[in-house]
């Protein structure tokens, strides 16, 4: 069985090959062509914490396998980051195990990857501001991806936390450090809100991280870090007016709390939330179609994304001699 570390992941599967992974999953997903339950989540209350498990098979691909994610929101108390995680593939043919990885950062960067799709099919041509919001491993892939779809010369990142702004600095200036002389740091969500083209957001918040009469018409907006009822990144009244896709409607709506709070609110029907990405990928439902509609797209994660860019990063491990070799026998 193969392992493969963080290093060797981020190596194997460039940001534009992990965007150009995620239409395709996405595309397969729309179509029924995949098998992902519902994810499994243990909820540790009294740790701030939440351990989820992802299953999913993409045949197109050829990818089978399982997540198992953490995201513990005391860590940084710590000096650990907030979210930790595995993932495993499977053979498809024989079920013998193929390969174990790091998921932590498979994680960031498949997130980000989805973004950067979403804003590729849905963002304005010439959207040149972007404003990401949470400063964690989430949105540092999420600039990185945005920056590789679109002619980004403004990038504000926004956070409550000084260090972790820092931190975000650091990390693209190790990872991808062409970004760099584009970054301004600020704690004025307000502020990067009203001077974005495009806004992402990676935050595990219980209350919306900006106003909807900050959102200029035209912007579109990436939304991937609340993944719980309880947790709400978004304005309902933003989600409401915009033009919304999801990644996959089943699970937003049974997961995602920015869907569900308008929902609840009766501000929206369920006929709001019936777009998904891999449609505007295939053609079967349009993307933007003005230069004034605000666009939102709404992702709670789906473990296709996780095994189909694992496999990608096996497939190129094996040509490349990379990864470490261990008998389970």
């Amino acid at each position: 069985m193969l392992v493969l570390n963080r290093s060797e992941v981020r190596d194997l599967v460039p940001m534009p090959d992990a965007i150009a992974l995620m239409k395709t999953a996405f595309a397969e997903l729309s179509a029924g062509r995949t098998i992902s339950p519902l994810r499994t989540v243990v909820s540790l209350a009294d740790r701030e914490g939440d351990a989820l498990f992802m299953p999913a098979y993409v045949p197109a691909m050829n990818a089978l396998g399982l997540k198992a994610v953490s995201v513990f929101r005391r860590n940084p108390e710590r000096g650990l980051p907030v979210i930790h995680a595995i993932v495993a593939l499977s053979d498809p043919e024989t079920g013998q195990p193929l390969a174990i990885m790091d998921g932590t950062y498979l994680t960031a960067l498949r997130t980000g990857a989805v973004s950067g799709a979403a804003a590729d099919l849905l963002a304005r041509p010439d959207s040149s501001v972007l404003a990401a919001i949470g400063a964690g491993a989430q949105g540092v892939t999420q600039i990185a991806a945005v920056c590789a779809v679109r002619p980004i010369a403004r990038v504000i990142a926004v956070d409550v936390s000084e260090p972790a702004l820092e931190r975000l600095r650091q990390l693209l200036r190790n990872d991808w450090p062409d970004i760099e002389s584009r970054l301004e740091t600020t704690m004025d969500a307000a502020a990067a809100v009203r001077a974005a083209d495009i806004i992402c957001t990676a935050t595990t918040s219980h209350t919306p991280v900006f106003r909807d009469e900050d959102v200029r018409p035209g912007t579109h907006i990436s939304a991937v870090g609340a993944y719980t009822p309880e947790m709400q990144e978004l304005p309902a009244e933003t989600v409401a007016r915009a033009t919304v896709v999801v990644d996959a409607v089943e699970a937003a709506l049974a997961e995602a709390g920015d869907l569900i709070v308008p929902l609840q609110r009766g501000m929206v029907s369920r006929e709001h939330f019936t777009r998904e990405l891999g449609m505007v990928v295939s053609g079967s439902a349009p993307g933007r179609t003005s230069p004034e509609e605000l666009t939102l797209f709404k992702s709670v994660g789906n473990a296709v994304q996780d095994v189909v860019v694992a496999k990608r990063a096996v497939e190129q491990a094996r040509e490349r001699g990379m990864g470490t070799e261990i008998d389970l026998t």
